[in-house]
């Protein structure tokens, strides 16, 4: 849920980029995330030099850089850390049979190749398939 809702946070804060501060609540309210989780998130994104925060009545959330140069995997690597399925893939020492299990080398290729996608798809990517997606649904309706 982290990465999820924190991706989430990003595109929104991606949609008002240029456009001042965004406040919690209206990010919250949008995207369906409980407030107090939210700021939590948001904590973890500032400290990660994602998102700059301004405190008071005007003040809000916004990203540092334009949402064409944050990818998902600088998101994902804030929120969520080490994104190894089994803890052998960074210390062989935490089992046993690490030198001779058949499945580390899959899950490894697993781990580089979800780290490349994450990589290659920025929020501004994301933005745009949310609008295109927008778009359909509005044009059906």
């Amino acid at each position: 849920m982290k990465a999820d809702y924190g991706i989430r946070a990003m595109v929104d804060l991606a949609r008002h980029y240029g456009q001042g501060p965004v406040q919690t609540s209206e990010i919250a309210a949008r995207q369906l995330i409980p407030e107090p989780y939210l700021d939590q998130l948001l904590t973890v994104l500032r400290k990660a030099g994602l998102i700059r925060s301004i405190r008071g009545p005007q003040g809000g959330h916004m990203l540092v850089r334009p949402p064409a140069q944050i990818t998902m995997g600088e998101v994902v690597a804030a929120l969520e850390g080490n994104i190894a399925v089994l803890d052998c893939l960074d210390d062989m020492g935490a089992c046993q049979l690490s030198e001779r299990c058949g499945q580390r080398s899959v899950w490894q290729e697993i781990r580089t190749l979800t780290r490349q996608v994450l990589d290659s798809v920025t929020i501004q990517d994301l933005l745009e398939r949310e609008e295109q997606a927008e778009a359909r649904v509005m044009y059906h309706i």
